[in-house]
């Protein structure tokens, strides 16, 4: 059992992000088991959930062009998305198998229609905070261990914005899937690892 200032951070394991779903990442339920073994090894167990109105800035379907082109908003580049994890659809609840009971808190993020969000910690403006830091100072958290989808989105924003909020941060690249769009994947890893993110296989 890691020790109480340890948490288990568990990035967007959801229909939608997994085989069948309207974003999926090669391989995403497979890392399902894997990550349900690891909460056992956490006293604090967080999950994350992507959660958009259906007229989100980020959809294509927003703007007329395809999806994952890429445009510029007020806060920077932007990949169109297909539409996926919608408010209360089947492709924005968690994968079935995924043992949900587990967790002491659950962020919902990208829920404001002018703005995406891919860290578990701010919204793309990075600027804009979700509240999870405030919950983990206020538990004496210190260390987390990363697991999830996707490695270079959304896990690799949340990993390097923890980093630099001073978090000790170990990503389960064994329990992770990429989407690796146009050498993101390759990307990712270079910069979290310039930032003292660790990699581990188990």
């Amino acid at each position: 059992m890691k020790p109480d200032t340890h948490a288990l951070l568990v990035i967007d394991v959801q229909n939608d992000f997994c085989e069948g779903g309207a974003l999926a990442v090669p391989e995403g339920s497979a890392i399902v088991t894997g990550i349900n073994a690891l909460m056992d090894d956490y006293a604090a167990v967080i999950l994350t959930q992507d959660w958009h109105p259906v007229d989100h800035s980020s959809f294509a379907s927003q703007h007329g062009g395809a999806p994952l082109e890429m445009i510029e908003m007020p806060y920077g580049p932007q990949v169109l998305w297909p539409d996926h994890c919608v408010q209360g659809s089947v492709g924005a609840e968690f994968h079935p198998e995924l043992r949900t009971t587990r967790a002491d808190l659950i962020i919902r993020k990208g829920f404001r229609p002018a703005i995406d969000s891919y860290s578990a910690f701010f919204e793309n403006d990075h600027q804009t905070p979700t509240g999870l830091e405030g919950y983990l100072r206020n538990r004496g958290i210190t260390h987390l261990t990363m697991v999830g989808l996707a490695t270079d989105f959304c896990v690799n924003y949340s990993a390097q914005d923890a980093a630099k909020l001073g978090f000790a941060v170990d990503l389960r690249r064994d329990l992770c899937c990429a989407i690796d769009l146009g050498g993101s994947l390759a990307t990712a890893l270079d910069d979290m690892a310039a930032l003292g993110v660790m990699m581990s296989k188990g």
